[in-house]
């Protein structure tokens, strides 16, 4: 892909990047001079979406690809993912030599549902966890290790932080499956830091549907095709 900016008369020719626009790498830093939220390349499996306006074509959505058919299978094998049924996958490839990372966000809650599902390859990372907003957390401490005497105390102490000066670090292995739900699905944002990218990565992220695409929800039909589709396990990145 080329990116043309024009200015006037004039136009200039960037270097070719895969960053398909809303994501950006180093090449693009270097010569966009931005701030980039996002640095890595995608591989979309998904219907085509305008969170924004809220709408979405289904032409041109072929499914899932038929490589994640076993993985799907898989994960209804775990508590909790039992009827998990996911209509849209996207691969992300982080690099440290691109200054691969991710900035604090939530997913979208109008078309992806309550479960997001993302499998960690090729190397571990972590992913922070933060909470925007007013108010504060208690946080507490666990208590000392080891034998107790009679100067020790059951209570842990605890303290009250700022939301916005808590992160929480959650440690990915290498070939692990993350799910997040409730509270960390909606109220915590998650990112990958650029620093905890220190080997290539490979991250598949599963996303099912909402409320509102499900039976009884005011888009059921559509909700229906889009989850025939996606089980035919036919898909190309799109």
């Amino acid at each position: 892909m080329t990116a043309v900016a024009a200015a006037g008369e004039a136009s200039e020719v960037f270097q070719e990047c895969g960053c398909k626009g809303i994501r950006t790498c180093l090449i693009c830093e270097r010569q966009r001079h931005v701030d980039p939220p996002w640095q890595l390349f995608p591989q979309d499996y998904g219907p085509r979406v305008n969170f924004r306006k809220q709408k979405l074509k289904v032409a041109g959505f072929q499914g899932l690809p038929s490589f994640s058919r076993e993985v799907v299978q898989r994960m209804g094998l775990y508590p909790g993912l039992e009827d998990f049924q996911p209509v849209e996958q996207c691969n992300l490839d982080y690099s440290p030599e691109r200054g691969s990372a991710i900035d604090p966000h939530l997913d979208d809650a109008w078309l992806w549902g309550e479960r997001l599902v993302s499998l960690n390859l090729l190397s571990p990372t972590v992913m922070s966890m933060s909470r925007e907003g007013p108010g504060s957390l208690l946080l507490s401490s666990a208590p000392p290790a080891g034998p107790k005497d009679s100067t020790d105390t059951a209570i842990a102490p605890h303290q009250s932080v700022l939301c916005q000066h808590v992160e929480v670090a959650i440690s990915v292995p290498r070939r692990s499956l993350l799910v997040l739900a409730g509270a960390a699905r909606h109220q915590w944002t998650h990112a990958i830091h650029r620093r905890h990218i220190t080997a290539r990565r490979v991250c598949a992220t599963f996303r099912e549907l909402s409320a509102e695409f499900q039976p009884g929800g005011r888009q059921q039909d559509l909700g229906c095709e889009l989850l025939q589709i996606s089980c035919s396990f036919q898909g190309r990145p799109v």
